[in-house]
């Protein structure tokens, strides 16, 4: 049992109680009455929220291959610090999660070794969207698609190639993840900085090079091939005040913590420790973003955790990695949004919790609900504290938080019934499950 928290679940707050039987929530206690019965063991919640556990559905946890930056035991354990029960792991991995097998394998891996629950997008090349037919529905809970700053087969910015893409997940009703960012306006921009600057440009300029119209140009492209072939487009970390504009009917949009949180300013103290891709922009694009967070344009808030080593951040717009950890400080970071009056902590929860599960069919998760599997983060508002290197959990061992000022902490995390971390105690031998998707209709409805 779970008592004398403060209840955070579908838009309300209240005092109550939760109880947990086996790996699933049993009841929902509303009041300071305590309910009757012997229980293993009861956590007393006084003081603290108690939400949905965190469903994060934009990570980078680098394996295989890429794993001197990060692996899924240690970001996943990163994950559980942060409150977050629930992620869904991108494909640009080594090798890239773009065939039925290198997905099987992922999911392997991710049985052995995640600390919390797990899912997988597949993505998309310029030619594999035959497999699409070929996935399991109930185990991938969408497309992703880089219609800018990738790689390779994994770019994909081809008229016709696109075409099918969209047409395809149209077909089998997989929602597409979309990055959206114009490559061939990036390269003359990055061209025309390198003819005044060099051959790496400071990071300042990254927000110029990675620009306003770059991403406006490909999400316009997206939306369009969205609402011609009927698919269901997310468009992943909006950067810019623009593209909320193109947010509607059919087409939902999230935001990343980095650029809720950071401006181009901060490229001065930060340096590229704040370098991502699409570039952290304006003071006038993050209030644009944070105003559409409580008026419900933009639909989810996700991190896009994607370490690298500190060596491989160094260099400026050309050289150095584009990404930062943040997973284990996102639910924290939200909540002091939530103390500044951006938005309240119920729409935190909304963001967060209900509309991941929601918006990608996830069955029985990211709300309170008798029935529903018990990923629970109980949170608590403190005395400010400060970000430092000890206490991350990120296999890169830094964080563009470092020296950070946080008022709240993820006290408790319950993944399926079972407490992963209590206080600084964290229990590495157990394991999460892997995310079940169900129709989309019936998610919509529950």
């Amino acid at each position: 049992m779970i008592k004398y928290g403060r209840i955070v679940n579908e838009g309300r707050a209240f005092e109550g109680s939760v109880v947990v039987e086996d790996d699933r929530i049993s009841e929902i206690f509303e009041g300071n009455e305590l309910p009757c019965g012997v229980f293993d063991r009861e956590v007393d919640a006084s003081g603290c929220y108690v939400l949905p556990g965190v469903i994060d559905t934009h990570v980078h946890f680098r394996e295989p291959g890429l794993t001197e930056k990060a692996d899924i035991e240690s970001e996943s354990r990163a994950a559980a610090y942060g409150g977050v029960t629930s992620y869904i792991e991108m494909p640009n991995t080594v090798p890239q999660t773009t065939t039925i097998e290198a997905l099987d394998e992922k999911i392997r891996l991710a049985s052995e070794k995640s600390h919390v629950n797990y899912s997988f997008f597949f993505g998309a090349t310029n030619d594999n969207f035959s497999d699409f037919q070929r996935l399991d529905r109930r185990r991938v809970a969408g497309i992703k698609l880089f219609m800018g700053s990738s790689t390779g087969n994994m770019l994909v910015d081809g008229e016709k190639s696109l075409e099918k893409v969209f047409e395809t997940a149209a077909e089998l009703d997989f929602p597409v993840v979309a990055h959206c960012e114009d490559t061939a306006l990036i390269e003359r921009n990055m061209k025309v900085f390198q003819s005044i600057y060099g051959d790496d440009p400071d990071v300042r300029f990254h927000p110029m090079i990675r620009s306003e119209e770059a991403c406006f140009k490909s999400s316009s492209l997206a939306v369009g091939l969205a609402r011609r072939f009927g698919t269901r487009l997310h468009i992943a970390h909006l950067s810019t005040a623009r593209e909320l504009e193109l947010l509607g009917d059919g087409v939902t949009g999230e935001a990343c913590v980095a650029h809720l949180l950071f401006t181009q300013d901060d490229y001065v103290e930060k340096g590229t420790r704040i370098k991502c891709n699409p570039a952290i922009k304006t003071a006038e694009d993050r209030a644009a973003l944070r105003v559409a967070l409580a008026d419900g344009r933009i639909s989810t808030v996700a991190t896009d955790h994607a370490p690298h080593l500190l060596s491989q951040k160094q260099g400026g717009c050309a050289r150095a990695a584009s990404g930062m950890s943040m997973i284990q400080f996102s639910l924290p970071v939200m909540l002091g949004l939530a103390d500044e009056g951006v938005l309240s902590v119920e729409r935190v929860v909304e963001l967060m919790c209900h509309a991941p599960a929601r918006l990608f069919s996830i069955e029985k998760r990211g709300f309170l609900r008798p029935n529903y599997k018990a990923d629970i983060a109980i949170v608590r508002r403190v005395e400010p504290w400060t970000v430092t290197r000890d206490i991350i959990q990120s296999k890169c061992a830094w964080s563009p938080l470092e020296g950070e000022m946080l008022r709240w902490r993820v006290e408790t995390t319950i993944c399926n019934g079972k407490i992963v971390l209590d206080g600084e105690k964290f229990d590495g031998l157990i394991r999460g499950e892997e995310l079940s998707i169900i129709n989309c209709q019936l998610s919509i409805i529950n």
